[in-house]
């Protein structure tokens, strides 16, 4: 596997096609920041960190409307490659979906949303946009 966030994007977006409630993902500290963004903008209903000696893994519990079934999330796309990185400055921050999205950034204070990065003035690598 040479790409992880593609392998945790992709684990999201083949359980949320089957319909699953929860998924299992190897875990990294990466990935932690990334369900913890999720989960703080809605976009899952909870998740759990198990530690198993060396191994880590992250249960997600994903989120659908009580009524429709449809899922919270209705696209994951990765934007930086590991063969071509997209990296962005605070002037030319992605909007996605007009706002209605998130675009999560691999910044130097960290991992935060576009939003966020606005506020606190800082660019970084686009990992992945959210919707």
């Amino acid at each position: 596997m040479t790409d992880p966030i593609a392998d945790y994007l992709t684990r999201l977006r083949n359980a949320i096609r089957a319909g699953h409630k929860v998924v299992d993902v190897p875990g990294s500290n990466m990935k932690r920041e990334i369900t913890k963004i999720l989960k703080e903008k809605g976009y899952i209903l909870n998740y759990k960190f198990e530690q198993d000696g060396a191994k880590s893994n992250i249960k997600i519990a994903l989120k659908y409307h009580p009524e429709t079934k449809l899922p919270a999330i209705q696209s994951l796309v990765r934007v930086s490659k590991p063969g071509l990185r997209r990296y962005t400055n605070v002037e030319e921050m992605p909007r996605v979906l007009n706002g209605l999205g998130i675009a999560i950034l691999s910044t130097s204070m960290g991992l935060m949303t576009d939003k966020e990065a606005r506020q606190k003035n800082v660019g970084g690598e686009v990992l992945c946009y959210v919707y």
